[in-house]
């Protein structure tokens, strides 16, 4: 399981192998998280993708002792599929048909690609059982109501009038599907948290949250979205000038800075497509845990899921650290 408040160190064996300079299929041959001492995963036995905490990682390859981890259960702990089955005493294939159920779905967050669900709330689910929701909201095979475009300034009204406001209660004033209205309410809420935590920097997210009056239950996603939005603003200068100094190479004609993205809620990637004559590659990604890469796509840059796609067909990481100057940008593109 990954402890509460630690959702932020987590890693996946990609992650690793990027930190230790090699490719995912290399690490992956080599195995060294299989040696003696290495600090085991924080995924359930059976997961099939392997997570690990991030201090750990780090103590071991420094050859420092690995710190323990906190022993204690809490509500906010995270629990994977297998986790989560366990808890209420279901196999895992069970599981997959309780976890459809509103508080469930409002509650899932995404970790290193694998779904997670917090302690706090599996009991509570557990509690309520037997009994199924009652549909509000959206008519079955209807589509939303509301514009996209329209979405995000409706509901702004709504949590400006009642910031306790749920996706049940937006789902039911809007028209639109609950998962739209979670994932309007999160980003929401993640941007004002955001907003807050800049004008306060003393504060953390939780607290900014309990600032603006949002429930603790409500906003396990946005709290990590907010602390992904801060950095996300933190490197928009940068990202700004590398896309300047690639339109002055006559890479892109475009001088806007590129739009960043939040896979998962917890990660900063951004794109720049390169539609110049002779751009050495159809596309540029950053991201905020290994750097550059060339993409083979112009029209799909960014791939699915936490997992760094391998290099070969287009792809080739970049050297020169997270936030190599430009010109040292440039000079590995020619290379």
């Amino acid at each position: 399981m990954i402890r509460a408040g630690r959702r932020h160190l987590v890693r996946t064996l990609a992650d690793l192998a990027a930190q230790q300079g090699l490719r995912t299929e290399r690490y992956l041959k080599l195995k060294p998280y299989e040696a003696p001492g290495f600090p085991p995963p924080v995924s359930s036995p059976k997961a099939r993708t392997r997570l690990y905490d991030g201090e750990q990682v780090d103590a071991y390859l420094l050859g420092k002792p690995v710190p323990p981890l906190p022993d204690q259960d809490g509500d906010d702990d995270l629990l994977d599929r297998q986790e989560c089955a366990a808890a209420i005493g279901v196999t895992p294939r069970t599981w997959d048909g309780y976890k459809r159920h509103p508080l469930l779905t409002e509650h899932v967050t995404d970790v290193g690609g694998v779904e997670h669900w917090p302690r706090g709330i599996v009991r509570q689910y557990q509690t309520s059982r037997p009994g199924k929701p009652t549909v509000t909201g959206r008519p079955e095979g209807t589509g939303d109501q509301v514009p996209r475009d329209q979405l995000p300034a409706l509901t702004a009204e709504l949590l400006d009038a009642d910031p306790t406001i749920s996706s049940a209660g937006v789902t039911e004033a809007l028209g639109i599907h609950r998962d739209t209205a979670q994932e309007a309410l999160t980003r929401l809420r993640a941007d004002r948290m955001a907003d807050l935590m800049h004008t306060d920097p003393s504060l953390t997210p939780d607290q900014a949250a309990v600032a603006l009056g949002y429930p603790a239950g409500q906003v396990r996603r946005a709290t990590a979205r907010a602390d992904t939005v801060l950095r996300a603003r933190r490197a928009a200068p940068y990202l700004a000038g590398v896309t300047t100094a690639l339109h002055r190479a006559g890479w892109t004609n475009t001088e806007a800075a590129p739009d960043v993205q939040f896979p998962g809620d917890d990660r900063v990637v951004a794109a720049l497509v390169l539609d110049g004559d002779q751009a050495p590659a159809p596309a540029l990604v950053w991201d905020e845990r290994y750097g550059w890469r060339t993409a083979a796509s112009r029209r799909h840059p960014l791939t699915k899921g936490a997992v760094l796609p391998p290099e070969g067909d287009g792809i080739r990481y970049l050297a020169g650290g997270i936030t190599p100057p430009p010109g040292a940008l440039i000079a590995a593109l020619t290379r």
